[in-house]
């Protein structure tokens, strides 16, 4: 019987297993097959060895939109996580109502994002789009622009998008976290003579410095994985101005032809994500262990 019993969780455990090795091990393994080769998704596979990463490497476009999506990740640092701890501590001291603004706040993110892109397009459209008429309105037409056509424009475009959507996301993590500041420290900074701000900038800021991390962590892993909006709302464009790896990388793959090329730059992204990832919680950890990076 105890024989018998010892394999129930395993039999427990063999569905979710199959369907993670099926719908993520597999692929993962495949493509990294797939990159060592020349093939354009239909016809004979030719064994290239390191050849695409090799150009992959070299490839001017590939290693700008690094540069590009990096640049949106610093902007989304503050558009999300810093507006979303800033939302956090204004809704967290609302007394009455609280709950409607965060639903007010939050409810971006349940939106489809390919619907976002399609909405703040019009928004941004240099013919009839909101912000420009808005512009005129107040009489500051000369700071009309074609938003998502000019190259120094588009990219900050988009990332006002995605902390519009996102920012509701990160306060709602930190209202959680702010909610378990024990009472009586923020009451006896209170006594201290400490002012609102003082309170949340000094004592709850700190006191959910894991939770800070986590979405840092989260912000910057979501950075490099973006896609939608970027694809429906500029396509790389203009003149590659917005042209981050994803984007690069389904043109290769989809309009291209090139599933092996496609495969390398999708095995280097990887690679920097998960790099990225584990260098950041190595160096907080050893941070929180009082130790210095």
């Amino acid at each position: 019987m105890k024989k018998k019993w010892a394999l129930a969780p395993y039999l427990f455990l063999a569905p979710a297993l199959l369907v993670f090795g099926f719908a993520v091990l597999l692929p993962v393994v495949n493509t990294v097959g797939y990159s060592f080769t020349t093939w354009n998704g239909y016809g004979e596979k030719i064994f290239v060895g390191f050849d695409n990463y090799i150009a992959a490497i070299n490839d001017a476009t590939f290693r700008a939109s690094f540069v590009h999506v990096i640049g949106y990740i610093a902007l989304t640092l503050v558009l999300e996580v810093a507006v979303g701890l800033v939302l956090a501590g204004l809704v967290g001291g609302i007394r009455r109502g609280s709950l409607w603004f965060r639903v007010a706040i939050f409810t971006p993110v349940m939106l489809p994002m390919v619907v976002v892109a399609v909405l703040w397009a019009f928004v941004y459209n240099a013919d009839f789009g909101l912000l420009n008429a808005a512009l005129e309105t107040f009489g500051l037409a000369e700071f009309q622009r074609v938003w998502l056509g000019d190259t120094s424009t588009a990219l900050i475009a988009i990332s006002v998008v995605s902390g519009w959507v996102y920012a509701g996301f990160y306060m709602t993590i930190f209202y959680a976290a702010f909610s378990q500041v024990p009472g009586d420290v923020i009451e006896a900074a209170r006594l201290d003579g400490a002012g609102e701000l003082r309170i949340f900038r000094s004592v709850k800021v700190p006191m959910i410095r894991n939770a800070v991390i986590v979405a840092v962590l989260l912000c910057v892993t979501g950075g490099f994985q973006s896609f939608d909006l970027f694809y429906v709302m500029t396509n790389g464009g203009p003149y590659g101005a917005t042209e981050i790896p994803t984007t690069y990388l389904v043109k290769t793959v989809f309009s291209f032809g090139k599933v092996g090329y496609g495969s390398a730059m999708a095995v280097l992204l990887t690679a920097v994500i998960v790099g990225f990832g584990l260098v950041f919680v190595r160096l907080t950890g050893r941070r929180r262990e009082g130790g210095r990076p």
